[in-house]
């Protein structure tokens, strides 16, 4: 589980976050959307320790920067940021050794082959097509088999077959009661998938939505379009 406890970011007089609450249960797909500038990269960013802050945040019960945190959850930047002079494979032994994995030839197998990386495992980096680090950064994150895992725009950059494969990939982490908090502005490829929703807009979380609260004909994206554009009038 992930928790956010009054979240609040500023870069100098700016407060890109302002007292941010949200939760991502085990065994759930949560989803945080905004439109650009809204506060989600830097709820992320936070959640992932990259960013001092105030407030509060919890993965599996410990707070984000401890050690015990860490080692259970993956983080998946929007852009991937790997050593431009080292292989697939040895991001992958860079991955193993700091998280003390065991036995993980056969799970690192699984992923090279599942995002089809078995030929680009001994590519450089800096060699790889934006969709090929993307798959990397999965790939590296998905190793540790997480407990909580946060995803921030992991579709971009993909073609539909990979689109396709993430998502698959999302559901079965879901369904081992892995806990996934994934920020987009693409609502219509997540549409399926996701279970509790928070709209984020000018750094406020503005409305939490759970799925199956939802009334026939009523989707997010209407939900999305009235609380975003409410707020510019």
């Amino acid at each position: 589980m992930i928790e956010i406890k009054e979240l609040t970011k500023n870069y100098g007089s700016l407060k890109a976050v302002d007292r941010a609450n949200l939760v991502a249960y085990d065994g759930q797909i949560t989803i945080l959307l905004g439109p650009n500038g809204a506060g989600k990269s830097t709820t992320i960013k936070s959640v992932a320790g990259l960013l001092k802050f105030s407030g509060d945040i919890y993965v599996n019960g410990f707070h984000n920067k401890s050690i015990e945190a860490k080692s259970s959850f993956g983080y998946v930047p929007e852009i991937p940021s790997h050593y431009d002079l080292l292989t697939v494979d040895e991001h992958l032994n860079f991955i193993e050794k700091a998280y003390q994995l065991e036995n993980s030839a056969p799970r690192r197998e699984e992923l090279l082959e599942r995002f089809e990386m078995i030929e680009h495992r001994s590519k450089l980096a800096k060699e790889l097509s934006k969709g090929m680090s993307q798959k990397l950064s999965l790939i590296c994150a998905l190793l540790i088999s997480p407990k909580a895992i946060l995803v921030d725009e992991p579709l971009i950059g993909l073609d539909p077959h990979s689109i396709e494969q993430v998502l698959q990939i999302l559901i079965e982490l879901k369904q081992q009661g892995c806990s996934i908090l994934l920020s987009t502005h693409i609502i219509d490829m997540i549409d399926g998938i996701w279970d509790v929703a928070y709209i984020m807009h000018k750094g406020h979380i503005r409305r939490q939505i759970d799925k199956k609260d939802l009334t026939d004909g009523q989707t997010l994206k209407q939900i999305f379009f009235e609380v975003t554009e409410n707020e510019q009038h």
